[in-house]
């Protein structure tokens, strides 16, 4: 693999074993690239925040803080630079489908061969797009409502969507504000923040939202 001019690589999976093992696979062809892993969304924003450099992100759909496909949305929306792989167990195509249409450019699936794994990166890092044959083109062109409330929390700051994700498990304010060491008026200027970028007029609603995007294998789901 042609890597002279690669520097950075970032893993994020909730999995220490599997990230360990991908970073020792990858080793073997890449001596001289840096990989920095990450084990949740708020450890791969604070990643790419401290290192402007990285030549690629490889990323699993199930991380703390990822509401399934809201953590990809978010991370390309606030790097449009970065090449992002998705590398997943669920290997279900609407589901490959779905991160190509929130802007990967390439999905890995967690079965794939070590020749596969070399021939998917190599060839998003020459510029080109890598996803399994027989996605189906409804899929890719839908857009449905989840699909456009996902876009709109893509568009959260980090802190905002960490509060988001506190909401969607029921926290309360005082709750929140404990979990991210900051006062009850911070979060509820992150809470009126997020319902104006929602466009709702209560939390209630949030977490109605936060609900209908959970669950992200329903995406597509009348595709057989």
């Amino acid at each position: 693999m042609k890597t002279s001019s690669i520097s950075k690589i970032v893993i994020a999976d909730d999995h220490p074993l599997f990230r360990n093992a991908l970073v020792q696979t990858l080793l073997a062809s890449m001596p001289r690239v840096k990989f920095l892993e990450a084990s949740s969304i708020s450890e791969l924003e604070n990643i790419l925040m401290d290192n402007d450099n990285v030549d690629l992100l490889l990323m699993d759909l199930h991380m703390p803080g990822a509401n399934g496909f809201v953590g990809l949305a978010h991370i390309i929306s606030n790097n449009p630079q970065l090449p992002v792989m998705v590398i997943s167990a669920n290997e279900e195509l609407n589901i490959v489908a779905s991160t190509k249409r929130f802007g990967a450019l390439g999905f890995i699936p967690k079965s794939a061969s070590v020749g596969q794994i070399y021939k998917a990166i190599e060839a998003v890092l020459l510029g080109d797009i890598y996803f399994p044959e027989g996605l189906d083109e409804r899929c890719l062109n839908s857009e449905n409502i989840e699909d456009k409330l996902i876009k709109l929390i893509a568009e959260l700051t980090p802190k905002q969507l960490e509060v988001f994700n506190l909401l969607s498990e029921g926290l309360l304010n005082k709750q929140i504000a404990y979990e991210q060491n900051v006062t009850e008026a911070t979060v509820k200027a992150h809470v009126t923040a997020i319902m104006r970028k929602l466009d709702v007029t209560n939390r209630t609603k949030i977490i109605l939202i936060a609900n209908k995007v959970k669950v992200y294998n329903n995406f597509c789901s009348d595709v057989t």
